[in-house]
């Protein structure tokens, strides 16, 4: 489970930025603190993995938890969730390691991406302690594809749905399941769900099993690829 601090002054964006982390399997809103004196009393007791940081707050300006917590040599991320959005902000930001920046308002779909691509980032390095290559560099933790891919949806796809078929496949986690069941639970016709399957199959979210029934009629099931399940995350 990963343990998020959420440093923001506002008590109401606080408990909303709360509710979107703990809505993410694997996340957990631990503490909140509405200062950077109160997050530095937090860190000293608390074992926290993500900060989710404002900048602008009463008394100290956020980013001064930022050279605090490189200089106790915390193993902490910290994502930077603020209005400020001047280029000196963002240029100190980064300089300090801060592995995302999201400028109010985001969207819930944003922040989304950025815990899931965190998540996957811990996955990653945990089953591969020793060394990786170039490549897995690369395409794993600096997603230098992103660079070069346009990552358009196909003809008659689109986004709305797409984020509604894949909240269902994350509740469904690694179960096997049918077109039929996508389509029961979205209340999305089955001819409509199985063109958003088979293009998550295409980009290899998904794969396919076939079983056979009772009276020995082939029956395509589809299965969640967790390797690759942050590719849907371009097309989001």
């Amino acid at each position: 489970m990963i343990q998020v601090l959420i440093v923001e002054d506002d008590p109401m964006v606080a408990e909303l930025n709360k509710r979107y982390v703990e809505s993410i399997d694997g996340f957990e809103a631990i503490a909140i603190a509405h200062s950077v004196k109160d997050a530095k009393e937090i860190l000293k007791t608390t074992d926290i993995d993500l900060i989710l940081l404002d900048v602008y707050m009463p008394g100290d300006n956020g980013l001064t938890l930022l050279p605090y917590v490189r200089e106790l040599e915390l193993s902490i991320d910290v994502i930077l969730i603020t209005a400020a959005s001047d280029i000196d902000t963002i240029q100190n930001a980064l300089r300090f390691g801060t592995i995302d920046y999201l400028i109010k308002p985001f969207t819930f779909a944003r922040l989304k991406e950025a815990l899931i691509s965190y998540q996957q980032k811990l996955e990653f390095l945990e089953y591969h302690p020793h060394r990786i290559n170039q490549q897995e560099l690369d395409d794993r933790l600096l997603q230098k594809e992103r660079m070069s891919t346009s990552h358009q949806l196909p003809k008659g796809l689109t986004k709305h749905t797409l984020n509604l078929v894949w909240d269902e496949l994350q509740k469904i986690g690694e179960n096997e399941f049918s077109t039929a069941d996508i389509a029961k639970s979205t209340g999305i016709s089955r001819v409509s769900i199985r063109k958003y399957l088979n293009f998550l199959e295409e980009i290899g979210v998904l794969e396919t099993r076939v079983s056979y029934g009772t009276i020995g009629r082939p029956i395509s099931q589809y299965v969640f690829n967790k390797r690759n399940s942050n590719v849907i995350l371009e097309y989001l």
